[in-house]
């Protein structure tokens, strides 16, 4: 169970309490002492102090002052920030209960907190037999503040929820999470949010000739799956759908150009991308957004053994096009291609795929954004961009030039599946392009998908990255199409 948040008008006695607020002037003597804000206001002015406690035996009352942000987005970021250093507090304490008061808030910066309160308060303990292992405690929120609604309280429940199971299918290991069982996950998220899942096995992923997906999974003792999960009801506001599409890597060793080092020590998480399309599409139909939305979700592990495919293998793929493999880790792209050469039978109105598809795009800005890119896209691109501004899960955009398309030319095939050593990012990008023939974005997650150390609000292993991007541009679509 994850934690639930509740909007409460009155608090119980014995819930311990929270108080956000954006000065000094907004406490009062109906709630704490003369000499505790005698001793509070000299703090915050003369010694600049934000944050106190008191212990009233039965509970806790806790003060945030709060200082905002001349950028309003960067403001409601903070504000998520901070939500992590409570839950450490909170979980040291061994509350089952934390009460936030938010009275001079908005409805959207309460959210916010809430929001951030429920995320950094994830722990993937499904595997922990220790005794010794401090499970979080925390479990219900309660929000007081009279601008927000109980329909904004169900919609943020459902987001985090689908964060946070996008989380779990990451750090699930690959050991239970093989391509079947994350087509088998997939299926249960639709079955609980009433819409529609199908999926291809290994003999209708044959039929179809995906032969980018086939020659990836080759290595395997496990069946590749090819899952198509699509939420259309009756009221939609797009007449073409758009589609999400998840790079599903299970595990990837780097098949027969192996991965060296410590390199492959969490590649468990090669299938965020996947993740992310999975909880988008469950939370828009959880939801009940009124728009038309489908994910296609590739799925194999990249391993290696006598049948693997290997550098110099010339592979056909879905829509025809043969690719010379110079590197079998650079397998991410070739199932990628499949789906969105799939992807055009739908005639989508946009496609944005989302990977860990290059240690470069993570050197390149680390885990503080998502690396993009694409064509054909104008009218979409701003709205996603904003969206990544509002969640926190911003987008840095790369270039597109079609100088970098030189990069991939073979002399025996259509394309080789890599670039030279310059521009890994986008020629990963422009490989992926030669699919499409739609509006396209594509979404580097490889720095924010996956941490080694504790991160805010984001935590540690698997992030969710994109789960809430994505729901926000689909919300974002349809209030510009009403």
């Amino acid at each position: 169970m994850y934690t639930t948040i509740q909007k409460i008008k009155k608090f119980e006695s014995d819930t311990s309490i929270l108080y956000l607020v954006k000065s000094f002037d907004e406490l009062n003597a109906t709630i704490f002492t003369y000499d505790e804000l005698a001793f509070i206001e000299n703090e915050s002015r003369n010694n600049k102090r934000t944050s106190f406690s008191f212990n009233r035996f039965n509970r806790w009352d806790f003060i945030e002052i709060v200082k905002e942000k001349e950028n309003y987005y960067h403001f409601l970021e903070s504000l998520r920030v901070m939500a992590d250093k409570y839950v450490g507090i909170f979980n040291e304490a061994r509350f089952e209960t934390i009460g936030i008061h938010t009275l001079s808030f908005s409805s959207e910066e309460s959210l916010a907190f809430a929001e951030g309160i429920t995320l950094a308060n994830y722990q993937f303990n499904k595997y922990k037999t220790d005794k010794e292992f401090k499970f979080n405690t925390l479990q219900n929120v309660f929000l007081q503040n009279k601008e927000v609604s109980e329909a904004e309280i169900e919609e943020l429940n459902i987001l985090t929820e689908a964060t946070l199971t996008a989380r779990t299918l990451v750090d699930e290991p690959v050991n239970f999470m093989n391509a079947p069982q994350l087509a088998k996950e997939i299926e249960k998220l639709a079955k609980d949010a009433d819409a529609k899942v199908e999926i291809f096995g290994k003999s209708k992923i044959e039929a179809l000739k995906m032969g980018g997906l086939l020659a990836v999974n080759k290595g395997s003792i496990d069946p590749p799956t090819f899952t198509i999960f699509e939420w259309k009801p009756d009221n939609v506001v797009n007449k073409k759908p758009i589609i999400f599409v998840g790079k599903g890597v299970v595990y990837d060793t780097g098949g027969l150009n192996i991965k060296t080092g410590n390199y492959m020590n969490n590649m468990k998480c090669d299938m965020g991308g996947a993740a992310a399309v999975a909880g988008s599409i469950f939370a828009i139909a959880k939801a009940k957004l009124p728009i038309h939305v489908i994910g296609l979700v590739p799925a194999t592990d990249n391993r290696l053994n006598n049948n693997a495919y290997v550098s110099g293998d010339v592979i056909k793929m879905f829509n025809g096009m043969t690719v010379e493999i110079l590197n079998t880790d650079a397998e991410g792209r070739m199932i990628l291609a499949d789906a969105l050469a799939y992807a055009q039978k739908y005639d989508p109105e946009l496609v944005i795929d989302l990977a860990t598809l290059t240690g470069s795009a993570a050197n390149a800005i680390g885990k503080y954004g998502i690396v993009a890119m694409g064509s054909k896209n104008e009218a979409f691109f701003d709205d996603l961009k904003m969206s990544g501004e509002k969640t926190g899960e911003r987008l840095v955009e790369f270039p597109f030039w079609e100088e970098y398309e030189d990069l991939l030319k073979s002399d025996i095939a259509d394309i080789t599946n890599l670039g030279g050593t310059e521009g890994g990012a986008i020629t990963a990008g422009k490989f992926l392009e030669k699919f499409t023939n739609y509006p396209y974005i594509h979404l580097d997650i490889a720095g924010p998908a996956h941490l080694e150390k504790r991160f805010n609000y984001r935590g540690v292993g698997g992030t969710g990255v994109g789960v809430r991007l994505l729901f926000d541009f689909a919300k974002s679509q349809i209030t510009k199409k009403k």
